[in-house]
């Protein structure tokens, strides 16, 4: 769970323990999660705590103009908004960007939405900030879809690299001058990752990547790479009750211009 405030009073409250992400993980409750207390006031959300790191990258939210792309169902988009931003939240489907809605109503947070292909947002202003989780084969989501292996091929891969390298070239093209722009994505493969963004990297040659400190979530130090991106896997946080550890496998990269 991403808890808006008080992330021990709520572990506490729901027998959970809170990871160094920030994150409150319990058990798998036997109820629907609609049930649990903090749900209806809107206290908290559902989110892996590898999806809720790439909101946690930007060097500052506060007052600044984000755009989420591919935004729904919103996990993301609340971090920003909670942390302050001034988000716009874009999808393509009607109704996913209806669920978004309905969860930041819950949660009580305020943010813009706009239907559109996140390839086909036009904004001459730009922003301060955007955040791309671009679709991708969901290999990182293996601990709880163990099917996945079986059901997407290398070709997938590669057409799936291939739409998340023009929605990342669309993407900077929505970032001011001196704004940062953050990738991410639920695969474990390379290609959709760090392979992906070297080859924008030497396409676009003014862009850099902007380490991410590895200090800053202890017992994930061996998540950053070389080069300061975040790369997950399943088999990361241990925890010797089994139902507590491990998280999604997540690729995701800090990217900044002059």
């Amino acid at each position: 769970l991403t808890v808006k405030s008080d992330a021990q009073g709520w572990a506490e409250r729901l027998g959970g323990v809170v990871l160094s992400t920030g994150s409150v993980r319990i058990a798998r409750p036997e109820g629907p999660v609609s049930g649990l207390p903090g749900y209806n006031e809107g206290a908290w959300w559902v989110q892996d705590t590898a999806a809720s790191l790439p909101a946690q990258m930007f060097s500052r939210l506060e007052g600044l103009e984000i755009v989420d792309l591919c935004a729904a169902p919103g996990g993301k988009t609340a971090q920003l908004a909670l942390a302050g931003a001034r988000v716009t939240a874009c999808d393509q489907s009607a109704n996913r960007l209806e669920r978004l809605r309905g969860n930041l109503t819950r949660l009580g947070l305020d943010v813009a939405t706009q239907l559109s292909r996140a390839q086909d947002l036009i904004a001459p202003e730009g922003f301060d900030g955007v955040l791309l989780d671009a679709p991708c084969s969901s290999t990182g989501t293996v601990r709880r879809h163990p099917d996945i292996p079986y059901t997407k091929s290398h070709d997938d891969i590669v057409r799936l690299a291939r739409v998340q390298r023009d929605l990342l070239d669309h993407a900077a093209g929505l970032v001011r001058p001196g704004g940062e722009l953050v990738f991410s994505n639920c695969s474990l493969d390379p290609m959709e990752g760090e392979e992906m963004v070297a080859g924008f990297l030497a396409d676009h040659p003014a862009w850099r990547i902007k380490p991410v400190d590895a200090s800053r979530w202890p017992g994930l130090e061996s998540a950053v790479t070389a080069a300061g991106e975040i790369r997950t896997h399943p088999a990361m946080l241990a925890h010797d009750d089994l139902r507590l550890a491990g998280l999604d496998g997540f690729y995701a990269v800090l990217l900044t211009r002059p």
